[in-house]
């Protein structure tokens, strides 16, 4: 249990950390709606709703913390109800 400390205190000093649960939910919960996004833009020609999908899928891997996460996430799924509602 001391090596998992220590190397999680060596992680820390390099200045990498894990993420926290928080994090890894939005992930998950972005992930999956910009499949379903990208999905349903493809079956109902919906090229706008199809590339916000695809965005919501990658903008995770830019983005380290869990606010910016959770705004992006908001205002791209607001971006997609809006193209799906205007096509």
């Amino acid at each position: 249990m001391d090596s998992i400390r220590d190397s999680l205190g060596l992680l820390q000093g390099l200045g990498l950390e894990l993420p926290t649960p928080t994090y890894l939910a939005g992930v998950l919960l972005f992930g999956i709606a910009g499949i379903v996004l990208w999905v349903q833009g493809r079956r109902r020609r919906k090229p706008a709703v199809k590339w916000i999908g695809l965005a919501l899928m990658l903008y995770p891997y830019g983005v380290w913390s869990s606010a910016p996460l959770y705004i992006i996430g908001l205002l791209l799924c607001g971006a997609a109800l809006w193209a799906w509602r205007r096509a």
